[in-house]
């Protein structure tokens, strides 16, 4: 698991901030996902047994975002 914050552009108004949250939380392995509109950024935990991180960056920028940057921080369980 890890822990992904990614710097978006592109968000113009609230129901980018929609269509952001719903294309995240529909891949597999994402869970806590918070779209921040002021901050243009959107925050989520992943199970990268499930997904990856490219592959939730492709989702968002196939609706039309863009992803400037991405960091990550792996989780430990247990």
């Amino acid at each position: 698991m890890e822990k992904v914050m990614m710097k978006l552009g592109g968000l113009t108004c609230p129901s980018c901030l929609t269509k952001i949250q719903k294309s995240v939380e529909s891949a597999a392995g994402t869970n806590d996902v918070k779209v921040l509109f002021n901050a243009g950024k959107v925050k989520f935990t992943l199970d990268d047994q499930l997904s990856s991180v490219d592959n939730i960056k492709d989702g968002i920028e196939k609706i039309g975002y863009e992803v400037k940057a991405v960091k990550t921080k792996e989780i430990n369980n247990g």
